[in-house]
């Protein structure tokens, strides 16, 4: 017999798990289908540790290391912004009902070859050895003007036509240094290589208001980071789609997508035919319909220490500009610990990523990997970074993009609201909470 939605989802990555969420949400008859047995797609989370060995190919654990059950490992670890957007999504839907975030304790950048405190607020940047005394005043000045900076109000532009000004132009404006502008460009508007210098300036005020208010949020970073790691969102959603009827489907093999005049209509699976009238997907599921754009290396070490430098931090974030090393794109370095749960006591997992510039990826990031050691463990991957060839209205296959090097979701958001926006012709906008009597202080 056949069984009628109004969408169906492959993959229980974030995105797909989002975007389910969000269609159940508003009244969507959602099914939602994985081929493995657990939830995350390629940014699942790994438990017990033992698991992860033998996801590598590693031997091991040693005894001393192997309480594994203790050990959460996100494949692919991200930060999030205190007041970015998937926090807003979180609030939206309600599923920080099932999660408790804790703030990530340091925020870095690497230049000289050494790792330094990113100054964003004004204390910061007063004590910051990463410029000098002219240098911190104009940087203040600038923040202060990203934090009064809105769009809808010119008497905020202070002469300056946000559409029009570059950034570099922005940046002379407020006669900013080199090192300022790779501090700023790089560890607070978090832009992963140069071209945004050229562009409209908008962008980027708007990204350095967004990380100097989450960080006012918490005050020693705008991070933040999930007790028990990312395993935990995908889960979320899942139960906030099931709560309004939706359905999920693991370990289920698909044969086949069932297309009609160039447009989907149903999905076979295990035999089963599911229909439908939009469907959406990773691009593991639709390897005929993305491109390769690029690869991402990603390093997971296991260490037994704090990383050099960042105070003893239980977890940081460390961002080395591509100007320090000649590359074309930054490498990021993202550490959680027992402190998030997510490994034993005194143990800390660090990973580092980046995109690929040449074809020995490993050689790119051993300067990140320096700031590691000693490492009791590493494990190596390289990804590609896939993206759909096309935008799915004609086909209403709508594909997500591969998770990128970034180590916080800013990017991904751009690609979720991007889809919510293809997938229902409306913009993704969080004005009412689902429940609209109640108004929660974080919206």
């Amino acid at each position: 017999r056949m069984q009628e939605y109004d969408i169906i989802v492959l993959g229980t990555g974030l995105k797909e798990c989002i975007l389910s969420g969000l269609m159940s949400l508003s009244g969507k008859k959602v099914l939602h289908i994985d081929k493995n047995p657990y939830y995350g797609g390629e940014s699942a989370s790994i438990s017990p540790l033992e698991e992860l060995y033998k996801k590598f190919k590693v031997p091991g654990p040693s005894k001393s290391t192997s309480r594994g059950k203790e050990w959460n490992i996100d494949l692919i670890p991200k930060f999030f912004l205190a007041t970015g957007q998937l926090v807003k999504i979180l609030v939206h839907t309600e599923v920080t009902r099932y999660l408790d975030f804790k703030v990530v304790e340091g925020s870095y950048v690497y230049k000289g070859g050494k790792v330094h405190k990113v100054p964003a607020t004004e204390e910061d940047a007063h004590s910051s050895d990463l410029m000098g005394m002219f240098d911190k005043r104009r940087l203040k000045k600038l923040l202060l003007f990203a934090l009064n900076f809105d769009v809808r109000n010119p008497r905020t532009y202070q002469d300056i036509d946000p559409q029009k000004t570059t950034t570099r132009d922005l940046f002379a404006r407020f006669d900013l240094g080199l090192d300022v502008i790779e501090v700023i460009g790089h560890a607070i508007a978090l832009h992963s290589s140069e071209s945004y210098l050229d562009e409209p300036c908008v962008e980027t005020i708007s990204r350095i208001r967004l990380y100097v208010e989450s960080l006012t949020r918490h005050s020693t970073t705008p991070y933040l980071y999930p007790v028990y790691g990312l395993g935990e969102l995908p889960q979320g959603f899942a139960r906030l789609s099931a709560e309004y009827g939706g359905t999920f489907l693991l370990n289920r093999t698909v044969d086949e997508i069932v297309m009609d005049n160039g447009k989907v209509t149903a999905v076979k699976s295990e035999g089963k035919l599911f229909h439908c009238k939009q469907l959406i997907c990773d691009p593991s599921y639709v390897p005929s319909r993305v491109r390769k754009v690029g690869r991402v290396i990603r390093v997971i070490c296991l260490l037994n220490h704090p990383v050099k430098n960042t105070h003893e931090a239980n977890s940081c974030q460390i961002i080395i500009p591509q100007t320090q090393l000649n590359r074309k794109s930054d490498i990021y370095i993202s550490v959680v610990s027992f402190n998030h749960n997510v490994a034993s006591d005194g143990m800390y997992i660090a990973t580092v990523s980046t995109t690929a510039e040449t074809i020995n990826p490993e050689k790119e990031v051993q300067p990140g990997l320096e700031l590691l050691e000693p490492i009791m463990q590493k494990f190596v991957s390289v990804s590609n970074l896939l993206v759909p060839k096309d935008d799915g209205t004609k086909s209403q296959i709508f594909v997500s993009r591969s998770f990128d090097a970034t180590n916080h979701f800013e990017s991904e958001c751009v690609d979720i609201k991007d889809m919510y926006r293809r997938l229902t012709g409306a913009e993704l906008s969080f004005v009412a909470s689902r429940h609209q009597s109640h108004n929660s202080d974080e919206d």
